[in-house]
């Protein structure tokens, strides 16, 4: 199997629908809250799972194929969603990342036994 990319699945995905003549309800909006519902679909399998049980659910073979089906939709659904708006997905992530770490610095541990013995 080769490495996807995902400038590769975006075509695909825009093949795909070109082909069904679904480009004009690929709208910012529709696909938007197509990602909502679907990553709604995601967080229902969970909903009433403990975090124990949460960490375990890909070892459930009834349960695994549901999430690995959801986590598609959802990442069908941004891609087309970044394609339509001229975003490069993987860049947006970079930015916020570098942001969200000048945001959140690592901070000292707050544990005495790790402070500096010059305080």
């Amino acid at each position: 199997m080769t490495e996807l990319d995902v400038r590769t699945l975006q075509q695909r995905l825009a093949a795909f629908a070109a082909a069904r003549d679904w480009g004009q309800y690929h709208t910012p909006k529709n696909l938007a809250s197509a990602l909502s519902v679907e990553a709604a679909e995601l967080m229902e399998i969970f909903q009433w799972l403990t975090p124990e049980q949460s960490a375990r659910v890909m070892e459930d073979p009834g349960t695994a194929p549901r999430v690995a089906d959801e986590v598609a939709d959802v990442l069908a659904y941004l891609l087309q969603f970044c394609e339509v708006l001229g975003i490069d997905a993987l860049a947006a992530l970079a930015a916020k990342i570098d942001r969200n770490e000048g945001r959140f610095p690592v901070s000292e541990p707050t544990d005495p036994l790790f402070r500096h013995s010059s305080e």
